[in-house]
């Protein structure tokens, strides 16, 4: 058994070094992630995205109109720029609409 802390620190502290030590800051990132494209994109987009879904540094977002994924292609780097800018690191390198 390990000996106990006796330094106080607050939460923030104590849940960040939790997710570093366990290694789930991949599995966050991809539940931020989700979260973020539904914040960002709104209810005009999200009604038409069926699946977010995050592999390494490529985000893979599955539509059910093929118009307005012709439309979010033309933006594609704009959309990975605001992704990455509210997550506040960079994530995701590479967006394919399907």
């Amino acid at each position: 058994m390990s000996k106990r802390n006796n330094e106080h620190i607050n939460i923030k502290e104590a849940l960040k070094e939790f997710v570093e030590i366990n290694k789930l800051e991949k599995g966050l990132d991809k539940v931020n992630v989700a979260d973020a494209w539904a914040t960002l994109m709104g209810n005009g987009i999200t009604k038409y995205t069926t699946a977010v879904k995050l592999e390494r540094d490529t985000l893979f977002v599955q539509l059910t109109s093929s118009v307005l994924r012709e439309e979010l292609s033309y933006g594609k780097q704009k959309i990975i720029d605001l992704i990455n800018e509210e997550l506040g690191k960079e994530i995701v390198k590479k967006l394919i609409l399907r």
